[in-house]
């Protein structure tokens, strides 16, 4: 339905697409897989965890850890391996499809919002983590490929525009209930969507609204007759 074409995308493509790096995503997901290894070899050896030296913490960076305004993108899932490398490989699907639908210049801009948002969020909340700039990658994914099927939990083939409602129910009630300053983290942190697709489902609500309506006076009128 919606694919993020618009004419000031494709200016900017046209200016500095050219200088644009390939293949972002993997080297993403390949920086996620070494912190994965490399902090469970910094538990068994020394007892520390490299996630609480890379997380954004806010304090933390005013009090000179710069570091962390970037490092916490590449923390992986806290979760066993076999998740790990599951999660890892639905990355770099979603990433990696995006950018051949896309092209890289297009996609790294995407990304790029994405982390500007969240980084964005985490000046505004005081913490921040990678989980939604990694799900505007996915609700990017099912706007695109809406059909592709995924299998939940390994055995349920469930299309990707099922999972991105679910995804954006579970935004909406996380929205409601909670303070503005996690709202504002919420908006932020997916930027990338509404600059990207905003106007689009504007006008596909639009599309359905207008839809409805003449449904409703058609009905209203098929009953005088």
């Amino acid at each position: 339905m919606v694919y993020g074409n618009y004419k000031i995308l494709d200016k900017i493509e046209n200016r500095f697409g050219r200088r644009s790096p390939q293949n972002l995503i993997s080297y993403i997901v390949g920086a996620m897989a070494i912190v994965y290894v490399v902090n469970y070899i910094f538990l068994i050896n020394n007892g520390v965890s490299l996630y609480s030296i890379m997380m954004f913490d806010r304090a933390a960076v005013f009090s000179g850890q710069v570091w962390r305004i970037i490092s916490f993108i590449f923390l992986p899932p806290l979760e066993n391996l076999i998740i790990i490398i599951f999660a890892l490989y639905f990355y770099w699907l979603i990433g990696s499809s995006l950018e051949r639908k896309w092209g890289s210049f297009r996609f790294n801009l995407f990304y790029l919002l994405g982390i500007i948002g969240s980084i964005t969020a985490g000046f505004i909340t005081g913490y921040t983590i990678n989980m939604y700039l990694n799900l505007s990658l996915f609700l990017a994914f099912a706007a695109v490929f809406p059909d592709f099927q995924i299998m939940l939990f390994f055995l349920v083939p469930v299309k990707a525009k099922w999972l991105a409602w679910a995804a954006c129910i579970y935004l909406v009630y996380a929205f409601i209930m909670n303070s503005w300053s996690l709202r504002a983290a919420i908006i932020t942190s997916l930027i990338n969507i509404i600059i990207f697709f905003g106007t689009d489902y504007f006008r596909y609500a639009k599309y359905r609204l207008n839809h409805f309506k003449y449904k409703l006076a058609t009905k209203s009128h098929q009953k005088r007759r």
